[in-house]
């Protein structure tokens, strides 16, 4: 069976968008932009400000890859997973919150950044304001590249279990002070997987796992969400 990627969405510290507004993911070392929600949804969304930077991120990203799909605009709700897969998560919005926990001795901690310090929050935002009702999680991995998180979205279509996936990474980086740093690039990006395209023009191209577990895109093996990216640029440019 063939997954069609029908979107794709980013955000970088170059760039930020979907790929049929011929726009062209650059990720350079640097500080990611700050996200407002008019730069996402084009209005002001007093719970999008709410999220965290991590949150941000990441609902940026879907919310850009969808449109990229044609499916940000669907009324009814419809049956779609949403996997993340990142290295730091929500850990700055956890070791702030826990700075608050300690400097008051357990009183007056933030409920607002309580409410923020699990790294999958914003995967239920996503599906509230886009009508997705299948599962949500994500996935830490020691290493970057998401394809772990890629893995079980396919495995999870081919099951019958959901028609349309969307995947991705989201990571704001490795928080100040913590001693544990991976060399890797800051930003989200996810792709939007159907198993049954409405429009086939849509397409980037199939995505297929073999036995073994190896995630093939157009027939050739891939081993990041990354370079998949890479080998959706001749649709993005064109």
């Amino acid at each position: 069976m063939i997954a069609a990627i029908t979107g794709v969405g980013w955000v970088s510290t170059e760039t930020m968008g979907s790929g049929r507004r011929h726009q062209v993911l650059q990720s350079k070392d640097g500080e990611l932009p700050k996200i407002v929600s008019r730069m996402v949804f084009g209005e002001v969304s007093p719970r999008f400000g709410r999220l965290d930077e991590y949150s941000k991120l990441g609902l940026a990203a879907i919310a850009f890859a969808l449109k990229d799909a044609k499916q940000d605009q669907l009324n009814e709700k419809r049956t779609a997973g949403i996997i993340v897969s990142s290295i730091y998560g929500c850990l700055a919005t956890d070791m702030e919150y826990f700075e608050q926990v300690i400097a008051n001795g357990g009183n007056l901690a933030s409920p607002n950044l309580f409410a923020l310090t699990l790294p999958n929050i914003f995967l239920g935002e996503a599906a509230i304001r886009f009508g997705l009702t299948g599962p949500g999680f994500a996935v830490n991995g020691a290493e970057p590249g998401g394809t772990e998180g890629l893995k079980l979205a396919l495995e999870s279509m081919f099951l019958d279990e959901n028609p349309m996936m969307i995947v991705g990474t989201s990571d704001p980086g490795c928080p100040p002070l913590f001693p544990y740093h991976v060399e890797m690039a800051a930003g989200a990006l996810f792709f939007v997987l159907e198993k049954h395209p409405p429009d086939a023009s849509l397409s980037y191209g199939g995505l297929d796992m073999t036995l073994r577990g190896d995630v093939l895109f157009n027939g050739v093996e891939i081993q990041s969400l990354a370079s998949l990216f890479q080998g959706c640029l001749p649709h993005l440019i064109r």
